[in-house]
């Protein structure tokens, strides 16, 4: 494998220095890249093939034995740079080790922020909408300038979560969230899984909030567990339900009918609350009771899952629900997916590339590689399609033909 001498960007070499790692390389022209197999991102497979780069986008994908590769992974699968529909890319255990942090100052807290952005562009992840905080607008336009090293960052600003507000309440909520620059618009209509999950908002104001988002041509995630909650979302025209727990074969039926992106979590987000309790436990609402509806609830949103792919039609997307403990780790989703609830690896890998970027509206730009889309592509060690798990063996990023990560040689 021949490496190309890369420029350091000062700001990400900084950057790179606080946090003890490598700063990225600027990409020259052309660069080529040959894997014993590559995934297009939408279903297809090539076998001993190539990925041409020119600058930030894709020129060439197809065989080329004969070419001379500017990185050669004969062992590795090339496939799309990964996305996750659904973070919180600022959530972080504070100084005490806990996932509280009083007392911490805004730089503080944007530091941490950097640090899960850089933490899930090394897993593989090169874009994530963050669902959501004021702080994501900095850290994304940052991300976007190549201030900071990241993920393609989009956010919902200022979720929606008062059932009080009048419906022309309601809709002033969502223009102000687009007004302060949000790419989507979040509703939270149901409770909490450490609550029952029951619906909060009413039809009329979920029905308010998706109407006055489709105007201003945004889309819209709603948290929501309850099959009531599911369906006002649906029926509303809504993009993205998300959760979903108790759902039944109904709901997944008129979710597919509508053509509505259904995004349950199954793998990651109940098990590091589990595994990091400690860390939780006493703040808010998360208490035993909570923690035991989150303990009951893996095997019921395993189940619900199973149902869900029945539902062929269904369009279900990734996306992790990931907060404080998970960045970084967010693969672990789609391996659950495969290892334990019988998805196919290739469509649970299309869920985390091309189907997600069209749940994001960023379909013909990222999630497949083709000639014309953004070079966001990663090498994994291993096959993913016959062993999933290969997806925690990243060993080389690219985002926008920018390389981040390289570590096939070691």
């Amino acid at each position: 494998m021949r490496a190309r001498l890369i420029r350091t960007l000062p700001a990400v070499a900084a950057l790179a220095g606080l946090f003890g790692v490598a700063a990225p390389a600027a990409a020259q022209q052309p660069i080529t890249i040959r894997a014993g197999a590559v995934l297009d991102g939408k279903g297809g497979v090539l076998r001993n093939a190539v990925v041409a780069v020119e600058g930030s986008r894709i020129v060439k994908v197809g065989t080329g034995a004969a070419e001379t590769a500017t990185y050669d992974f004969p062992r590795f699968t090339v496939l799309p740079g990964m996305i996750d529909g659904h973070v919180h890319i600022g959530a972080h255990f504070g100084n005490d080790g806990r996932a509280s942090t009083p007392g911490e100052t805004p730089a503080e807290a944007a530091l941490y922020g950097a640090a899960n952005a850089y933490a899930m562009l090394m897993a593989g992840f090169t874009t994530v909408q963050s669902i959501g905080a004021p702080s994501d607008v900095p850290l994304r336009d940052a991300i976007a300038s190549g201030r900071l090293p990241g993920p393609r960052l989009r956010t919902a600003v200022s979720p929606l979560t008062d059932t009080r507000l009048t419906l022309d309440q309601v809709r002033a909520h969502v223009r102000k969230a687009a007004a302060d620059g949000a790419d989507v618009i979040k509703i939270f209509a149901s409770k909490s899984i450490r609550e029952g999950g029951g619906q909060t908002l009413s039809d009329d104001q979920i029905n308010a909030a998706c109407s006055e988002a489709k105007a201003l041509g945004k889309r819209v995630w709603v948290h929501a567990h309850a099959a009531s909650a599911v369906r006002a979302a649906t029926l509303a025209g809504c993009t993205t339900v998300t959760h979903g727990s108790q759902i039944t074969d109904a709901e997944a039926e008129l979710m597919a009918a509508h053509g509505t992106y259904f995004e349950p979590q199954t793998g990651l987000l109940l098990q590091n609350y589990l595994e990091n309790k400690a860390r939780y436990l006493g703040i808010g609402n998360y208490n035993e009771a909570g923690f035991k509806f989150m303990e009951d609830g893996i095997p019921l949103n395993d189940a619900m899952f199973k149902m869900a792919l029945r539902h062929k039609d269904l369009k279900i997307t990734m996306g992790t629900d990931a907060v404080a403990g998970a960045h970084g780790r967010n693969a672990e989703e789609i391996i659950h997916r495969v290892a334990v609830d019988g998805q196919g690896a290739m469509d649970a890998i299309v869920a985390a590339t091309s189907l997600n970027a069209e749940a994001l509206g960023l379909a013909g730009m990222i999630g497949a590689l083709a000639p014309g889309m953004e070079a966001d592509l990663i090498a994994v060690d291993g096959d993913p399609l016959s062993d999933i798990t290969a997806l925690r063996k990243v060993v080389f990023v690219m985002k926008g033909g920018t390389v981040y990560r390289n570590v096939a040689g070691r």
